[in-house]
């Protein structure tokens, strides 16, 4: 279960998959593992949901991928980020950072209740 809004687990997609693959290169199975366990369960990521993602930052040369066969394991493409995929990285968390600031700032202003 996710605890965030289809349009926000949208808006944060990128940046968490920005975010894990700049800590070093890492498949798809082991990146949902990852966001669960360091969201404590509450975002459950899909097969579904990472693999157009990851495709699409591909497309953009965001992040790059290779195929490699582990001992006795089958083969697995890994992901790692480009220098260009790390910019947009600092970029994406300057705006997120902009934006929660701002959203702090209105929410907190406002009485919940009239």
């Amino acid at each position: 279960m996710n605890d965030l809004s289809r349009e926000l687990m949208a808006a944060t997609t990128k940046p968490i998959l920005l975010s894990i693959l700049s800590q070093g290169e890492n498949y798809g199975y082991e990146i949902i593992r990852l966001v669960h366990c360091l969201s404590e369960g509450k975002l459950e990521w899909s097969d579904g949901l990472i693999y157009p993602v990851l495709h699409r930052l591909e497309e953009q040369k965001l992040i790059s991928s290779r195929w490699i066969r582990q001992e006795n394991q089958k083969m697995r493409k890994y992901y790692r980020l480009t220098k260009t995929g790390l910019a947009e990285l600092c970029k994406e968390k300057e705006q997120w950072a902009k934006a929660n600031a701002l959203m702090q700032q209105l929410l907190n202003g406002l009485p919940c209740s009239s």
